[in-house]
């Protein structure tokens, strides 16, 4: 794109000079950026944590599985078992 020349300013003759756009200031995006990138850590260090309990309770629970696997079958069948004949 070719830059703009106001009309008027062309019409008038004068030097044909434009001005380049004013910079941006960084300081108004640090405040909301800061927010954004905290809220992005924290979402991130609770998906973390939850997989950490998950992990604990499935590791737990498998242990406990493990652990009472026979005697555990032995007791279900010995109470679940039909008294009739």
């Amino acid at each position: 794109m070719a830059t703009h020349m106001p009309a008027d300013h062309y019409t008038r003759g004068g030097p044909h000079v434009i001005p380049p756009p004013p910079a941006r200031q960084v300081r108004p995006y640090m405040g909301p950026l800061a927010f954004a990138l905290a809220f992005a850590f924290a979402l991130m260090g609770l998906a973390a944590a939850a997989m950490a309990l998950f992990e604990f309770a499935i590791r737990t629970a498998a242990v406990i599985g493990s652990l009472s696997g026979p005697i555990g079958v032995g007791i279900t069948l010995k109470l679940f078992h039909s008294k009739a004949k």
